[in-house]
């Protein structure tokens, strides 16, 4: 009756992802005998181990000594499916299971990818961008990663393994169920779950990963206006060199704030056309970049709903025609929206700072916010006071 119950099931989805599997590279697992681990139970657990074995050499002696069979028929029930069960139930209590992820890590970061983009009411623009940002991120950190130590997968009650030496892509591996994969270096793991129609989720999981998260996003800037967004570098058409000697004067106070705070607020002001979005480009791409930040280029909207992303160290943010954004609250227009309020408590640290997460990295990140307005006279004056802006100049020349 088992084997034909075996035989039934052979075209099963089951069989035929395994199938796959094999097919595509991934190979059985085996357990090999670990001495060190052996003693281990010997010495901590030997009620288990001895009721355990007692139970095994029960179970083969009932097979070798039935008196109805011959003894050659006794011999060959032993690789029988219920002994071996048992055999490899015992095997797998005295040997090492396979490596698996410490799940305590603080450091995690998962993404969907690809990331699909959808524009409604539960799904802003800035979502995406952030979600988008963040599968970026991971993809980079992968690439710094090269190759893992193991990658494995556990379908059907086995566990297989995949060689590494084959190892091309992530995206070229076969996943039908959870795939972990470890890199010793720097004890970090991946976790990669199937999702329907090709999309997967990749998490990783480190004692700290920040290092590589900083490697992975160095460089990169991230521009959202309408519903157009761009995740990419930073273009600067005129160097600081360009700018006249007083802004570059100006530049240098910049500079010197930014290596001395956590958080700064730059406001330049001035007529259209005397330079102040060129040289927010040029600071960005000159002095902030190289200092690590991730530039996020955000229009009214997005900055309304900004929300600092926790796994990065260094953020600066850019908003044009900020005298739109944090309008006098005095005004009539300003009664109708809430984003002076929210770029107020991004000035104070309270939208970000008020609650800090189990890996603290807030309590590192740093904060730099350049705004560009016409005049200051729509500001809100609450957001002009000392501690909330820390540097403001007045562009007065005419820039080309």
């Amino acid at each position: 009756m088992g084997f034909d119950y075996f035989r039934s099931n052979e075209g099963t989805p089951a069989n035929n992802n395994r199938q796959s599997l094999l097919a595509s590279g991934w190979r059985p697992f085996h357990r090999e005998l670990d001495w060190g681990f052996l003693w281990q139970l010997l010495y901590n657990d030997t009620q288990e181990l001895s009721q355990k074995g007692l139970n095994l050499a029960s179970t083969v002696a009932d097979t070798l000594g039935r008196t109805n069979y011959a003894w050659w028929a006794n011999l060959l029930n032993i690789v029988s499916d219920n002994t071996r069960y048992e055999i490899e139930k015992f095997w797998s209590y005295i040997t090492p299971d396979p490596l698996s992820p410490d799940h305590r890590y603080k450091d995690v970061l998962t993404t969907e990818t690809p990331i699909v983009q959808f524009v409604s009411r539960s799904s802003i623009p800035i979502d995406y961008v952030l979600n988008r940002l963040q599968e970026i991120t991971i993809l980079r950190v992968l690439q710094l990663l090269e190759r893992p130590d193991i990658i494995t997968q556990y379908y059907s009650e086995r566990d297989f393994y995949f060689p590494v030496n084959r190892f091309i892509s992530w995206e070229r591996l076969d996943v039908i169920n959870t795939v972990y994969a470890y890199w010793s270096k720097y004890d970090i793991w991946l976790q990669i779950d199937p999702y329907d129609r090709g999309r997967r989720q990749y998490t990783l999981m480190a004692t700290n990963i920040t290092p590589l998260i900083n490697k992975a996003t160095y460089d990169l800037a991230i521009m959202l206006s309408g519903y157009q967004s761009r995740v990419g570098k930073v273009h600067s058409q005129f160097p600081i060199r360009t700018f006249p000697t007083d802004i570059q004067d100006f530049t240098d106070l910049v500079q010197q704030a930014v290596l001395n705070q956590n958080q700064l607020a730059v406001v330049v002001h001035g007529e259209p056309g005397t330079g102040k979005t060129a040289w927010t480009q040029a600071v960005a791409k000159e002095i902030l970049v190289p200092l690590g930040y991730v530039i996020f280029i955000l229009d009214h909207d997005a900055i309304a709903n900004f929300v600092p992303p926790t796994y990065l160290e260094r953020i600066c943010i850019v908003i044009n025609e900020a005298d739109n954004l944090a309008q006098n609250r005095a005004s009539e227009v300003a009664q109708y929206n809430n984003k002076t309020e929210h770029i107020l408590s991004l000035l104070d640290g309270t939208l970000y700072q008020s609650v800090i997460d189990d890996s603290g990295i807030q309590i590192k990140q740093r904060l730099a916010i350049l705004m560009t307005c016409n005049t200051t006279e729509r500001l809100d004056p609450a957001m002009l006071r000392k501690g909330r802006v820390d540097l403001m100049y007045e562009f007065m020349q005419r820039f080309v």
